[in-house]
């Protein structure tokens, strides 16, 4: 086949997966026109229209999705084929996508990557601050970070951080006014600081366990975010509870500016894990990023 339809089914393949001619162009370094005249060239020698058009969105039509199916993943392969080849370099480079929350990312990777970053300048890492569920492999990540068992069975999963506690937290204000929760019902009749799931769209399920009980709640309060910063915030003025991992909250603890309830009623739990599908070979890069994450396995 000819250079100019291999480079027309490439096109055809990112516009699929963009859903926008605009961010494909960006990402391919073309111009939009240059690529919707490539696309349309595809469809008519191939006779069949293969996306459908409209002025918000760009979306495959059956034989769009039969062909994207059919072939994107060979080109997946090919880019990582191509990554692999840098073993015969000197230097290790290419670039690694995660996706990421913003507390992992400031308090995980960037500590642990900076040094690998200094080490290695033809790496480059692209991270994706999203607290919602991302499907790595449909969205073309290297991988992701997540709580270790938010994460799906069939993915290879690396611990990099340490175990985790979720703290209930208000201000000494707050609680001087209301009373101070004993059990975690008591919780269903305070103003507590929910938040909102990017993945599922739902409230966030607070989860209390003591000596193998375990508790359930759904609460209640004027406020929702569907970020943690701003959780903090709220309960720092007084707005009411929160509950956030302890690393999130323990310097406001320590300094007296918020009260933690309900100690024993929060229960260890696994941190943060990088995850990655099981692929054949990966890039040095790649190896490089998931060996300085690692946790490292204190001896006993």
């Amino acid at each position: 086949m000819a250079r100019r339809n291999l480079n027309d089914l490439l096109y055809f393949v990112t516009v699929a997966r963009e859903g926008s001619f605009t961010r494909a162009a960006a990402l391919l370094g073309v111009t939009q026109s240059a690529l919707s005249q490539s696309v349309s060239g595809l469809e008519a020698r191939l006779q069949i229209r293969l996306l459908t058009r409209t002025t918000r969105s760009v979306s495959p039509t059956d034989a769009g999705e039969r062909l994207l199916n059919a072939i994107g993943h060979r080109f997946d392969e090919i880019e990582t084929e191509l990554d692999a080849l840098t073993e015969l370099r000197d230097k290790p480079a290419g670039t690694v996508r995660i996706t990421c929350g913003d507390f992992s990312l400031h308090s995980i990777l960037l500590p642990k990557l900076a040094p690998l970053l200094r080490a290695y300048p033809d790496i480059k890492l692209e991270f994706d601050v999203n607290l919602g569920f991302r499907d790595i492999v449909a969205d073309r990540f290297d991988a992701g970070v997540r709580l270790g068992d938010t994460i799906d069975k069939d993915m290879i999963a690396i611990p990099i951080g340490p175990p985790m506690r979720l703290a209930v937290v208000a201000s000494p204000a707050y609680f001087a006014a209301n009373p101070v929760p004993k059990v975690p019902q008591d919780l269903m009749s305070h103003q507590c600081v929910n938040q909102r799931m990017q993945s599922s769209g739902g409230l966030y399920v607070w989860d209390f366990e003591r000596r193998g009980r375990k508790v359930n709640l759904r609460v209640d309060g004027q406020l929702i975010f569907n970020t943690t910063q701003p959780q903090v915030d709220a309960a720092l003025a007084g707005l009411g509870i929160v509950l956030l991992p302890e690393d999130e909250v323990m310097s406001h603890i320590e300094a007296g500016r918020l009260v933690r309830v309900l100690e024993d009623w929060c229960a260890p739990f696994g941190g943060y894990h990088l995850y990655y599908p099981s692929r054949r070979q990966p890039s040095p890069a790649f190896r490089l990023v998931v060996d300085a994450l690692r946790l490292e396995q204190k001896a006993g």
